[in-house]
């Protein structure tokens, strides 16, 4: 599927939306706090951001986060795409040619699907700038005009993530994911099944193991947390081991969802015939808006559940994105990752903000977020300190 780039008038009236430079920006980040996953913990933040601006001074951003044990993409490869490879070529074409100068780029560099989401996320937002139209209208049209965000809990005792959720509660989130995969399998199951008691029997909760499970221990977990009402268990064993997860969707009683094996079509129809119940969606992924959209709409035709994830932790500019993204989708009943609230501090003027559960779609033009420019050279990381 490719967004509707005609929606702003038909071809012949519509003035060209020439592009004059295109940055590549490295960033890093503050988090309030480190965020522990299977394998990793996350202290900063390393993104890129691309701003591309047009002949007439109007500025599309996007971004995307270096995830080396998932997309294969560090800041410094991330740098290198946009600034020697991508953006170049982009330089007076017309925007409103999204659409082919996507398929111009991708045959120009394969993979380094950060990049290319990035890229194609500021495009849209520059043609959403330039037209009045919020993205959502580009990719489709919107199916809800608000997403309820997961908060992510990680902590090393139950105790500390009880706490933190009955915090997070009190700011407005009713919808959890507990990391696991980190601790004994044993330790994870109390830790579980104390954190259910601890929220109460209704409200939602997931785990996450981010491939962090062997087939023993998740089989273990499994059979140790029916009591815990989870929603799903999201990627408990290596993204690549498509039989072990057959084995274990056919004797578990929870959902199973993918997210590290998912980045492409093939791989949402692979795990769906594997008996995964559901699948999280990334832009970084996936490559960009318009295949995440697409992604969705085959999510939806299988039966999968899904959720949309912004990979942690990125700002306001792709929190904004993915919920474009999540707005577009035909449903999201998994839930949807915000990032940006992990952050200690962001590049957007006003950071997107939960109310009563939610996080509305921002009804600006384009990204709907305002990027403050003196906050992105604060946090800007010297490109020789990358490459050299």
């Amino acid at each position: 599927m490719e967004a509707r780039s005609e929606v702003h008038g038909p071809a012949s009236e519509r003035e060209p939306l020439i592009i004059r430079r295109v940055d590549a920006i490295p960033l890093g980040l503050p988090l309030s706090k480190p965020v522990a996953m299977a394998g990793v913990t996350v202290r900063q933040a390393l993104n890129i951001l691309v701003r591309i601006e047009s002949a007439d001074g109007t500025i599309g951003w996007g971004e995307a986060a270096s995830a080396p044990t998932m997309t294969g993409d560090t800041l410094g490869s991330l740098l290198a795409a946009v600034r020697d490879h991508l953006g170049p070529l982009l330089i007076g074409e017309d925007a409103w040619m999204r659409p082919a100068l996507c398929c111009k780029l991708k045959r120009a560099l394969f993979g380094n699907t950060g990049a290319h989401s990035a890229i194609e996320v500021a495009l849209l937002d520059l043609a959403g700038r330039s037209s009045g139209l919020p993205m959502v209208d580009l990719v489709g049209g919107a199916m809800r005009g608000a997403v309820t965000p997961m908060w992510l809990l990680g902590n090393p005792t139950p105790e500390q993530d009880i706490a933190e959720a009955h915090a997070k509660r009190a700011q407005g989130f009713g919808f959890f994911k507990l990391k696991i995969g980190t601790k004994a399998v044993d330790s994870e199951i109390a830790s579980t099944l104390a954190l259910r008691k601890g929220l109460g029997a209704t409200t939602p909760l997931c785990a996450d193991a981010n491939c962090g499970l062997t087939f023993a221990d998740a089989c273990r977990y499994v059979e140790g947390v029916p009591d815990a009402g989870l929603m799903f268990i999201e990627q408990p064993l290596s993204h690549a081991d498509h039989n072990a997860l057959a084995r274990l969707t056919r004797i578990s009683s929870i959902p199973i969802g993918a997210d590290e094996g998912i980045h492409s079509l093939a791989d949402i129809e692979a795990h769906e015939r594997c008996g995964a119940s559901g699948v999280s969606l990334k832009l970084i992924k996936l490559g960009g808006m318009c295949a995440a959209v697409e992604a969705a709409q085959l999510c939806h035709r299988l039966g999968l559940s899904i959720n949309i994830a912004a990979k942690i932790a990125e700002s306001s500019i792709a929190s904004a994105a993915a919920i474009h993204l999540a707005c577009a989708a035909p449903a999201v009943d998994w839930g949807v990752s915000l990032t940006h609230f992990y952050l200690a501090e962001d590049v957007a003027r006003d950071a997107l903000a939960i109310g009563d559960g939610a996080v509305a779609l921002p009804t600006g033009p384009g990204l709907g977020i305002e990027v403050d420019e003196a906050q992105v050279e604060r946090f800007r990381i010297p490109t020789n300190a990358l490459l050299g």
